[in-house]
């Protein structure tokens, strides 16, 4: 019974291990996206990201913001409300060419049971030395975007500072840089971002008590260390084109392929280094009022019941009211990634523009 509850202890505990390692998938709460628009268009949004989300998106697109200050909010939940997802922006423009931002993201698991002190050294149970935790990832950008005499050309740059803590037990500081270009060439958009341009580093340490390492100890766990964590660069590709279908509906279509440099990934064009992921979102406007979403990406090679290959994707929706360029809400139906449908959720993010007077 005691190894039990020791056993049941550690699988609390289990992902210090996979955070004291270098993981492929590294620091990837910053892959969810952020804002109802672009979740709602399967994150098919670095040619057309064109207000605060930006800092996140590209960070050129700060540069289409014509208001004095822009703030952003979005609060999401996954995994059935167990993990909350928060981002909080706020941009302003300096001079005609150019726009500085700051955004701040935090994804987190909170009131995690901490049974590692259940039981004593004497071995009786003893249900009051149960504790709680959070485990939360933390992000702050700083972004600065300039366009150029011409218009066409915009560019931009992000500066981030990541933080991701366990508990008391460990926490990592790491530090990295984005870049981002946006052109107009007639009908079309293009859009580039290299995010993790020369990778980002995160570097762990933890603080694990006597009797915790006795509970890794036992069930045959590996004990943290400090660590080094690397997120390596990604590019992504864009292009879009807005299509006028009468005076007052419009549609804006996107394609993003996001290429990784990790190996091979289980995406619609995987290779070793090298993989490609394309998504796809359209947006049908009337009067720049009202707007319909649609987008569909993460296709993936998978196995079916019965054995048999087969490729899948997931679909995300989305809906949005924009007040008179002021004021604008947006709705998104989505998840992470997993495709399950009972496990999508509901997203909503709120834009403000203000103006300063005189």
């Amino acid at each position: 019974m005691i190894k039990r509850i020791i056993r049941i202890s550690c699988l609390i505990l289990l992902s210090l291990n996979l955070f004291a390692q270098a993981p492929k998938y590294s620091n990837e709460f910053l892959s969810i996206g952020i804002g109802a628009r672009a979740l709602g268009m399967s994150n098919s949004n670095i040619a057309i990201v064109d207000d605060v989300t930006s800092g996140y998106w590209n960070p050129s697109g700060l540069n289409h913001i014509k208001s004095n200050i822009q703030i952003g909010l979005m609060h999401s939940e996954y995994f059935a409300g167990i993990a909350k997802y928060d981002y909080a922006a706020i941009a302003s423009r300096i001079d005609e060419n150019s726009v500085a931002g700051i955004s701040f993201i935090r994804f987190g698991v909170d009131d995690i049971p901490n049974t590692t002190e259940l039981i004593d050294a004497e071995g009786n149970i003893d249900y009051s030395r149960i504790t709680t935790f959070s485990a939360a990832d933390y992000a702050v950008l700083f972004s600065y975007a300039k366009t150029f005499s011409n218009k066409k050309l915009r560019t931009g740059a992000n500066v981030k500072i990541v933080h991701r803590q366990v508990g008391d037990f460990g926490k990592a500081w790491g530090f990295g840089i984005d870049v981002g270009a946006q052109y107009d060439l007639n009908k079309w958009t293009f859009g580039v971002m290299g995010r993790d341009i020369t990778s980002t580093f995160n570097a762990w340490s933890f603080n694990l008590s006597d009797r915790m390492k006795e509970v890794f100890t036992l069930t045959g766990n590996e004990i943290p260390k400090s660590s080094l964590e690397i997120t390596l660069p990604k590019l992504i590709l864009s292009s879009s084109r807005k299509f006028n279908l009468s005076e007052n509906f419009s549609i804006l279509a996107d394609i993003d392929v996001d290429i990784t440099f990790d190996g091979k990934r289980n995406v619609l064009i995987k290779s070793n280094p090298v993989s490609a992921d394309p998504h796809i979102g359209a947006e049908l406007s009337f009067k720049n009022f009202i707007f319909l979403r649609g987008g569909f990406g993460n296709i993936q090679n998978e196995t079916d019941i019965v054995g048999k290959k087969i490729k899948t994707f997931q679909p995300n929706i989305g809906i949005g009211i924009n007040i008179k360029d002021y004021f604008s809400v947006d709705y998104a139906l989505t998840d992470i990634g997993d495709k399950s449908i009972a496990l999508y959720s509901n997203v909503f993010s709120l834009k403000f523009s203000i103006n300063k007077k005189g």
